[in-house]
């Protein structure tokens, strides 16, 4: 214990332990309150609060049994459900305190303590400690932000029948434990249905991992997902969970689940059928429990007939199957977008805008969106920024250039690959090789188009 962290209370009916434990114990912790009397302990506790509490296991009245120990135990375990309690306890009571283990305490000091043995246990109560209180406050806040979100599909909206579509999958798969594959383009809001599926789960108020295996390097695949031990590699500078063992319980989103080459796919394919991962470095297998939802804008099948992706894999990840539509193909939402984001971003930018006009709405909807839904709230948010009265017309909007569709694209084939390495090949020309701004016009962020780039070679 290297630095003062954790508040203790000590509870002993001898006032020289007390002295001895607080003379000790004082350079390593922020604060320390002793007490002879075991009564005081309720008081003690709702006046403060403890990381953690050192208790005697016998007081004057009941010397031997121990009794008196496990009674108090109780207390404090009534009055803090995650109360981290140490039994101070004698060489001949070791029986006694591995029974109060059973009952609820974290660990026990023998008395007379060595003094390094006695501040690592402290230490360590401490951690533990400091980790009950970290969960506590994740599942708390998570609970919070389950109880905000008022509607089944909170910042995921439509009225068209590809959404109610949607809509009904998730309410159909949501409960159960089934694997689901989400299919669609980019900006279409893969993850929105991922997280809709969890929050309306059994699994609500466990973890939602989410991995973006496209941003993964082929080196941290293993590392990321199934964790490091100390030593495994240079910079395994001490032992790490991976995202399987960060969401064991709740559920693990794999985006861009295309990605990933056959040797990885072989890897997932083997963690996924044992339900169990091995930690880089280390021999010994961890069992898992995890609810998949993985996501896509390819072909799998398609790949998989060109020995691209592995059919046992597909089958794997898609008990389910959800394709969202793009945003061209559902008109009718484009309104109801519209007055979602605007209200997020008048209040988030303090001003005042008024409904947007029948001809405001036919610009908005006569444009194909390449970027889908992703690049309809950006757009919204910059004008909203930009505007400067309460009253948005069609000029405030300004809209890319670039338009998706076949004028000017000239294609040999129908297959998709070809295409998209055509359009991106015409929109870089068009912006003179600035990757910014032609990300922007294929409603891309700039990570996505340099592993296009990096796909197609160019």
């Amino acid at each position: 214990m290297t630095q003062k962290s954790g508040r203790i209370l000590a509870v002993d009916d001898n006032a020289d332990i007390l002295f001895a434990l607080k003379l000790l114990l004082k350079p390593h912790v922020e604060h320390i309150v002793t007490s002879t009397d075991p009564t005081k302990i309720p008081a003690i506790m709702a006046d403060d609060v403890f990381d953690v509490i050192l208790l005697d296991m016998n007081f004057t009245k009941d010397a031997i049994s121990g009794q008196e120990g496990f009674s108090w135990l109780e207390k404090i375990l009534e009055i803090d459900p995650s109360a981290v309690v140490l039994f101070i306890t004698a060489y001949g009571d070791v029986e006694k305190s591995v029974k109060a283990i059973k009952a609820g305490a974290t660990d026990f000091i023998l008395k007379p303590w060595q003094n390094e043995k006695l501040l690592a246990t402290v230490s360590s109560a401490i951690k533990l400690r400091q980790s009950r209180e970290e969960v506590k406050d994740l599942k708390s806040k998570q609970r919070e932000m389950n109880t905000i979100l008022d509607q089944p599909f909170a910042n995921f909206i439509g009225i068209s029948p590809g959404m109610q579509t949607v809509f009904n999958t998730i309410k159909k798969v949501a409960a159960t434990d089934a694997n689901v594959l989400i299919l669609g383009e980019n900006g279409t809001g893969k993850e929105l249905v991922a997280r809709a599926l969890h929050r309306n789960s059994l699994r609500r108020d466990e973890p939602f991992i989410s991995v973006d295996l496209g941003a993964l390097s082929e080196s941290l695949f293993e590392s990321e997902l199934f964790g490091h031990v100390k030593g495994a590699f240079t910079d395994a500078k001490a032992d790490r969970p991976g995202r399987f063992e960060m969401a064991h319980g709740g559920t693990l989103f794999l985006d861009e689940i295309g990605n990933l080459s056959l040797p990885l796919q072989a890897k997932l394919l083997t963690v996924l059928e044992r339900r169990e991962v091995t930690r880089v470095g280390a021999n010994k297998p961890r069992p898992i429990d995890i609810r998949l939802i993985c996501a896509t804008n390819m072909n799998l099948k398609q790949m998989a007939s060109e020995d691209n992706y592995r059919q046992d894999l597909i089958y794997r990840i898609n008990t389910v199957e959800v394709e969202l539509p793009p945003l061209r193909e559902r008109p009718e939402d484009i309104p109801v977008l519209a007055e979602h984001f605007l209200k997020i971003y008048s209040q988030k930018y303090k001003k005042k805008i008024n409904r947007l006009s029948a001809k405001v709405i036919k610009k908005l909807t006569s444009y194909p969106w390449p970027g889908n839904v992703r690049e309809f709230q950006h757009i919204v948010e910059r004008t909203v920024i930009m505007s400067e009265s309460a009253n948005l017309e069609e000029s405030d909007f300004q809209l890319s250039s670039v338009q998706v569709s076949t004028e000017g694209f000239e294609f040999d084939s129908y297959n998709l690959e070809e295409i998209e390495r055509h359009i991106i090949e015409k929109v870089l020309r068009m912006n003179r090789g600035n990757v910014s701004k032609a990300a922007a016009d294929l409603g891309l962020t700039r990570t996505s188009l340099y592993r296009r780039l990096e796909k197609h070679g160019l």
